[in-house]
């Protein structure tokens, strides 16, 4: 995995002009219901941040798109969810919890937007609460909100560490 990961932060380094589109692929399939829990986008995008420090790439194009790749992914995990509400506790991981929707229900109804909102920001929730909000049928305006503001801190709070770190840390030193 290492290799990897190592493979596509060089790619980045070597040609900058697809770090935006590479950074929303990331981020949306991050983002996108179960795929999240097989993709190691979290580390890849942290050192993409560092490259951004250290090679003075554009930083606000790499966060938009960052930031609306997240947003997407849990949009169409919420839609997933809410259209297929009935089939998806039949679909694995909900098949092999079958509590997990009801309980889901419960969060939902006494946290609202808030625990969507602060799921994105654990890797295991991410991968599952907008899926869980659609099939809980969560509204969808108290979800958007959520999902879009989490969205643009995600990405500040997954970028800007290693973008402005290192900055600081020439400067520092400097």
């Amino acid at each position: 995995m290492q290799d990897q990961i190592q493979a596509i932060l060089d790619f980045v380094r070597l040609h900058q002009d697809f770090a935006a589109p590479l950074v929303f692929v990331l981020a949306f399939g991050e983002s996108l219901a179960v795929i999240s829990l097989l993709l190691p986008a979290t580390v890849i995008l942290w050192g993409i941040g560092a490259l951004i420090g250290a090679s003075g790439m554009d930083f606000w194009p790499i966060y938009f798109a960052a930031a609306l790749g997240a947003a997407f992914g849990d949009w169409l995990s919420y839609w997933l969810g809410l259209h297929y509400h009935a089939k998806i506790s039949t679909l694995w991981p909900l098949s092999r919890h079958p509590d997990l929707l009801p309980a889901g229900h419960r969060f939902f109804e006494k946290w609202g937007w808030p625990g969507v909102f602060l799921g994105r920001f654990f890797g295991p929730l991410r991968a599952i609460v907008p899926l869980t909000a659609g099939a809980c049928e969560m509204p969808r305006i108290p979800f958007q909100i959520a999902n879009w503001t989490s969205a643009f801190v995600w990405a500040g709070v997954t970028l800007a560490p290693g973008a402005l770190g290192l900055s600081w840390l020439k400067a520092l030193a400097g």
